[in-house]
């Protein structure tokens, strides 16, 4: 069994790692000129993770199934497409999708 020190030496080597991998891009980047090409192409990731983040809650995945659809977030998928298509707004695409999801299930749909 570990001790209580090599967990605890585990847990700040794991934070320390989290850290710098979040600090190191910003730091490399403070003395590199990025191409407007690359900034460009960064410019679409977080359309690609909020995209990414919601089909893999559209469908619901049953081992030895095939994937169902999720009923309550294909619904709140129509007002935040709407908004999306309207505002090209990340902010109120968000908002829109956890409002309309929760009156869902406020209304027991979810």
């Amino acid at each position: 069994m570990p001790s209580s020190n090599e967990i605890l030496l585990t847990i700040v080597l794991c934070g320390v790692v989290t850290w710098l991998s979040r600090v190191i891009p910003f730091v490399l980047l403070k003395y590199v000129k990025l191409s407007k090409g690359v900034i460009e192409f960064l410019s679409f990731v977080p359309i690609v993770i909020m995209t990414t983040l919601w089909f893999s809650n559209l469908f619901t995945v049953n081992t030895g199934h095939l994937p169902t659809l999720n009923l309550a977030y294909a619904i709140a998928t129509l007002p935040t497409f709407l908004v999306a298509v309207i505002t090209k707004n990340l902010l109120a695409i968000v908002a829109i999708g956890i409002v309309s999801l929760a009156v869902l299930r406020a209304m027991g749909m979810a």
